[in-house]
């Protein structure tokens, strides 16, 4: 969501809430795939190898470069000096109060680990989950202003349930070296400089509440804008859907408009030329479906063969010269843009094909509602809700059916 100014203290319509010290540390992916990792501090710090005997003791804003052979790390001091071999991880440790560490630009709480791997070296921010939430927050749900503190308040108690569920996995599907990564494939993460004094406060008012369902803690997906209404996973992710996860109406009652119309991308189109589709086509189709040797041929047609009960694309036809090609869900989305832009915005769309003299596709335009893949909390129509009134509990019992809000386990 787009930047607001920042919060500060609202009255509010509810009760004083439960107070939980939720503890436990969180591991975040910062990098997966780096040759070496470039750790300062803005304060005194030490470097730990894994049998926590110190290898360096840095001064505040000293460099040093953590480079890998094979399983085993050391750093190093602009090429002037360089600690042993040692069996990784290594951890950065600040020293201090208001010390932080620092790695590719950002300061961070806790304490970074560099853990090798046999081609690279993940990159990972150890810290609990009520400072990690910090830095998710603000940018997750964009800077708001007083009067869509509640949406604040909803975000950070979604975000914390994401995150423990997360934790309770003890690693992901991806390493079990970190538990989520800083990014969009969980939840964005900028440490401490992403940090907003409305956001803090929200991670403050919420402290330690989760989303819960039957007793235990409820994944909670969330995404920008649902366009209208909600989607359920099995029409997205074609996953078995929990029961807090059903669609939603975003329309506000008594009008024609809905919660989420205010987002920038509540409406939008896309259009792409003949050549862009191929390309399109020729550089994702593989990921997902059987392509035939030699790639998958020049698109013909394009078309909406069905709908899911929310009004999505449930599947969508492209036929070349070489095959018909049927894709679903969030594949669609996958597919369907420029090489090396983002995915569709959404798979909430209509199609507005135009036929080359050729018999292939000229244009095509694109024409859809709604950011994200629809599922959970709309954090637009969140900000709306919040705009109309409504508290962070309550936008969150619309959003997820049947839960309630309390203590994490």
């Amino acid at each position: 969501p787009a930047e607001r100014a920042p919060a500060q203290d609202i009255p509010r319509d509810e009760p004083p809430r439960p107070r939980t010290e939720a503890t436990g540390d969180v591991r975040i992916g910062l990098a997966t795939a780096a040759q070496e990792a470039a750790l300062s501090a803005t304060g005194a710090w030490r470097l730990f190898d894994g049998r926590n005997s110190v290898l360096v003791r840095g001064r505040s804003g000293e460099e040093w470069t953590v480079e890998r052979r094979g399983r085993q790390l050391r750093a190093t001091l602009r090429g002037t000096s360089a600690t042993p071999w040692v069996d990784g991880p290594v951890t950065l440790r600040p020293e201090g109060d208001g010390s932080y560490g620092i790695f590719a630009g950002r300061r961070y709480r806790g304490v970074i680990r560099v853990v090798p791997t046999d081609t690279s070296v993940l990159v990972v921010n150890v810290l609990p989950i009520e400072q990690y939430l910090r830095g998710v927050v603000p940018l997750e749900i964009g800077l708001r202003a007083p009067a869509e503190q509640a949406a604040a308040e909803a975000q950070a108690i979604a975000a914390r349930s994401y995150s423990w569920v997360h934790l309770s996995q003890g690693g992901t599907a991806r390493n079990a070296a970190y538990d989520m990564l800083a990014t969009v494939a969980d939840q964005v993460y900028g440490g401490v400089d992403a940090e907003r004094p409305f956001a803090d406060a929200a991670v403050r008012e919420t402290n330690g509440l989760v989303i819960k369902y039957n007793g235990r803690t409820a994944e909670a997906p969330y995404h920008a804008s649902c366009g209208g209404e909600t989607a359920s996973p099995e029409e997205v992710w074609r996953a078995a859907s929990e029961p807090y996860l059903k669609r939603v109406s975003d329309k506000i009652p008594g009008s024609n408009r809905f919660y989420c119309d205010i987002a920038p991308r509540y409406a939008w189109t896309r259009a792409f030329s003949g050549d862009e589709l191929d390309a399109a086509v020729r550089t994702y189709l593989r990921n997902f479906v059987t392509v035939p040797e030699g790639g998958p041929g020049h698109v013909q047609a394009i078309s909406i063969e069905t709908r899911t009960p929310s009004g999505r694309v449930g599947q969508l036809m492209i036929t070349t010269d070489r095959g018909k090609y049927n894709l679903r869900g969030n594949d669609i989305r996958a597919v369907l843009r420029a090489p090396g832009s983002e995915m569709l915005n959404s798979t909430y769309f209509s199609l507005e094909p135009e036929k080359a003299r050729d018999g292939g596709i000229a244009r095509v335009v694109v024409r859809g509602n709604g950011y994200g893949h629809g599922i959970g909390m709309c954090q637009w129509g969140a900000i709306g809700r919040a705009r109309a009134g409504q508290s962070a509990r309550a936008i969150l019992a619309t959003y997820y059916p049947g839960t309630t809000v309390g203590p994490a386990n």
